[in-house]
């Protein structure tokens, strides 16, 4: 090796050869030799490790023995796989989240971005070659009369032309592993950036979910108000009647009157909450809110078996928990291309071309020229520079390793939030609607010893206004258990697994 660098002319030397292929043999040389003794000096990554529960609190199904709570699906091991969303069986649902995966702009800015994170991948890999440029030249000249008639008293052409066509090649040789690194820098990156593709797909499709209940919500909302109003009208007629007859008074129409107009009054206002989610989904689905709508139905979807599966599938199942530990490999690379700095770099270069003062001569044997040779080079002193980078890439490294634990963390906590949540909601639905049975008994109680007399329209008014809370409060809970169940999905990850994420060799491919 020493002998080869020793042999090559130093950067600079101009000569002319014989053989054709001289230099092009030393560069195939130099890059056959100084490639495979390159080493990598940077530390070796390893995901660290973080405390995994062996099973999820609020899925133990002891916690509910009466049988009423919710329960994840059966066995604990299941996955969700491809649609989730087609869980529920709402073909509206399953047609909005396929116009959402071709048409939001979120995803659709994400895919952008992990494009160009890939083509990153492939800008650090093209520093593993030479660099070669050509720049061919053509000046005039004229020298000096004055100057040459007193160096050389015979008169000749002061005119003269230089062609000139090099080829210069460079190219540093990776010894340390500093370009090695910085492309599993950039193929890093590009893994985060397409899991943060999946897990904006897998927010955006689960806000479309949750958008589409709270709707069915409202048209459930709707539809109560709707057969309230036809009631308290049909009360509002009948009191006036009474009161027509002399056997109830002025109160009462008063009271019946309030009753209906708040009826009408709550339909209306519900009517303005349906707009604002229809809309909304309008925007996950890029389409202008003034020619989308979507059709009136009323919220009959059950909540659906959902597997759970054990807390430490959640590592695999999660694009957010991806993410973050890509982050952590990408800067573990980059302390990596910090360290390469320590030690010595080595530039090989080269120029090869043709020269001449003539057309006719320039592109002849005899005028070729080459120069070829080494240069390396180590810092000696940098005022602490290398140590103080090396200090805020290892403190980088330090801060995502605590955040990839937080986000870790964070999805224990989401699922367990979301499966008390469907566990207690279940149970108190059912209380719920158990309330709403006694308020209707207390509704037609009061209503038949109305219109016997016995008592006065304030105990229909009364009654009449605590079954239309509880039947809205029924409605509100079945919204909220749905949108649960949807967010228990999400923070299981969707059916998204880690195995789905591009390797290496598929982000540095020039085709997606």
């Amino acid at each position: 090796m020493k002998q080869l660098l020793h042999n090559c002319p130093s950067l600079g030397d101009r000569k002319e050869v014989n053989r054709p292929g001289r230099m092009a043999t030393l560069a195939l040389l130099v890059f056959a030799f100084l490639g495979p003794l390159g080493c990598n000096v940077g530390p070796k990554y390893l995901r660290p490790a973080v405390p995994v529960p062996s099973a999820f609190k609020e899925s133990d199904p002891q916690r509910a023995p009466d049988g009423t709570a919710w329960k994840p699906a059966q066995p604990q091991d299941a996955m969700l796989r491809g649609k989730w969303w087609e869980i529920y069986r709402e073909p509206e649902l399953n047609s909005l989240e396929e116009k959402l995966n071709i048409s939001n702009q979120n995803v659709a800015r994400a895919l952008e971005d992990f494009m160009a994170a890939r083509a990153q991948v492939r800008q650090a890999r093209s520093s593993y070659y030479p660099t070669v440029s050509v720049g061919p030249s053509y000046a005039r000249n004229r020298s000096s009369q004055s100057q040459t008639t007193v160096t050389s008293p015979s008169k000749g052409n002061p005119n003269s032309n230089t062609f000139n066509l090099p080829f210069d090649v460079a190219w540093e040789p990776d010894l340390w592993g500093r370009v090695r690194n910085t492309v599993r820098q950039s193929a890093d990156a590009a893994q985060v950036s397409a899991a943060d593709l999946e897990n904006q797909k897998l927010m955006e499709q689960a806000n479309l979910a949750v958008f589409y209940f709270e709707l069915r919500g409202q048209d459930a909302l709707e539809d109560l108000f709707r057969k309230t109003v036809e009631v308290d009208r049909q009360s509002l007629e009948l009191t006036r009647v009474l009161y027509k007859t002399g056997l109830d008074n002025d109160e009462a129409v008063a009271q019946a009157e309030i009753t209906l107009k708040s009826s009408q009054a709550a339909a209306t206002n519900a009517g303005i909450a349906r707009a604002e989610f229809e809309h909304a989904i309008a925007l996950l689905v890029a389409e202008p809110a003034s020619t989308f709508s979507v059709p009136v139905s009323p919220l009959t979807t059950q909540v659906p078996d959902i597997p759970v599966g054990l807390p430490s599938d959640l590592l695999e199942r999660r694009p957010d928990i991806a993410a973050a530990e890509r982050t952590m490999a990408e800067a573990n690379a980059l302390i990596g291309v910090q360290k390469a700095a320590y030690y010595p770099t080595l530039s090989i270069t080269g120029t090869a071309g043709f020269a001449a003062s003539t057309f006719s001569k320039w592109l002849t044997s005899p005028s070729r020229y080459w120069s070829f040779g080494p240069t390396a080079s180590e810092t000696v002193f940098d005022g602490g520079l290398r140590k103080s980078t090396m200090a805020q890439f290892t403190a980088n490294y330090n801060a995502d390793v605590a955040n990839y634990k937080e986000v870790v963390l964070a999805a224990f906590q989401q699922t367990e939030d979301n499966l008390a949540a469907l566990r207690l909601l279940t149970q108190e639905i059912q209380q719920e609607q158990e309330t709403v049975a006694s308020a209707q008994r207390f509704v037609d109680v009061a209503s038949v010893r109305y219109k016997t007399g016995l008592d006065p329209y304030l105990n229909v008014f009364t009654a009449q206004a605590i079954l239309l809370a509880n039947r809205q409060t029924v409605i509100m809970l079945r919204v909220q258990q749905m949108t649960s169940s949807v967010q228990l999905i999400e923070s299981l990850g969707g059916g998204w697994n880690v195995n789905e994420l591009p390797t290496e060799r598929q982000v540095q491919a020039k085709q997606p």
